[in-house]
């Protein structure tokens, strides 16, 4: 198995973990915030869903970071970001999927702090792990929001873990 798939394959799994968090959230729990700096709980979900956007733009050859995509505002439930972020998982991964799409090509990416030249795929493991870390963040605003934290890679307290059999 090559790089590429390797990294279809996590993504995938990761990707298909983080809806699921999502829709553990007690429904009115959207706005909640941990503390008064911190995002909400539905601004947060919706970073996920940017982020699933910005591989897409990556994938797309696309490579100033500094404020892609343009995002409509985040929708009023979590079904519908949940949705959406599933949308944007899929239309991307099919990208990454075509066999003309290339991984280690070296791509200039603009940030905030300036543009560096990477191969295109520490660029799309660096936002797949961006975007771990804000579900990490989720989990935390989910146990204070009253949800049950599923198991994500091994068991939660609220969770068994499902071996495949």
């Amino acid at each position: 198995m090559d790089a590429k798939e390797i990294f279809l394959r996590i993504w995938d799994r990761e990707a298909k973990t983080t809806a699921k968090v999502f829709r553990a959230f007690p429904l009115e729990s959207l706005g909640v915030k941990p503390h008064e700096r911190s995002r909400s709980i539905r601004d947060l979900a919706w970073q996920c869903v940017i982020d699933e956007r910005v591989i897409e733009k990556i994938i797309d050859g696309f490579g100033d970071l500094r404020n892609v995509p343009p995002s409509p505002p985040p929708p009023e439930t979590m079904e519908e970001i949940a949705a959406a972020y599933e949308t944007a998982h899929r239309e991307a991964s099919e990208k990454m999927r075509l066999p003309k799409t290339e991984f280690s090509k070296t791509v200039t990416v603009t940030m905030r702090g300036g543009s560096i030249q990477l191969e295109q795929a520490e660029t799309l493991w660096g936002n797949l792990l961006d975007q771990v870390h804000h579900r990490g963040q989720l989990t935390v605003y989910l146990r204070q929001a009253g949800g049950k934290v599923p198991a994500i890679y091994g068991p939660s307290g609220d969770e068994a873990m499902n071996v495949p059999s």
